[in-house]
């Protein structure tokens, strides 16, 4: 997949609401390792007051909290989905979160951009972040 401009982005005003109503975030592709991105995002959040729910295909609990293998296995809401993936997974990604039927937000970290997904999930009421750092965003506030 080519490098897509965002074409469906949440502005700073929904961004704040964004930060101002979620309580539940899951975090697709939160790595056990302290030095990667989808960690210390997960950390900060988490550290400020944000219930975290790593998503990941391997380990039992990362920053200590039960690792789910997918959206689906989660057994109570989720508000946000925080994507640490490849573009080309948000369309999968989406029709979970749609299937699931809770998640108010969508947000693709900096760098994923997927119009189709992101068009995807704002049909089915969700509001989208893409290629925006939730780190920075909610530092930014």
């Amino acid at each position: 997949m080519e490098c897509e401009f965002p074409t469906v982005n949440a502005n700073k005003e929904e961004i704040q609401e964004i930060f101002d109503s979620v309580k539940s975030i899951a975090v697709l592709g939160l790595s056990p390792d302290a030095t990667k991105d989808s960690h210390r995002v997960a950390k900060y959040l988490q550290e400020h007051g944000y219930k975290i729910i790593p998503v990941y295909p391997k380990e039992d609990k990362i920053l200590g909290e039960k690792v789910y293998r997918s959206l689906a296995e989660i057994p109570f809401s989720v508000d946000m989905v925080d994507i640490f993936r490849k573009p080309e997974a948000l369309n999968a990604i989406a029709d979970a979160c749609i299937a699931r039927g809770d998640v108010k937000v969508f947000w693709a970290q900096k760098g994923i951009v997927n119009n189709e997904a992101a068009a995807k999930a704002e049909a089915a009421g969700m509001k989208v972040v893409q290629n925006h750092c939730s780190m920075v965003e909610h530092r930014n506030l």
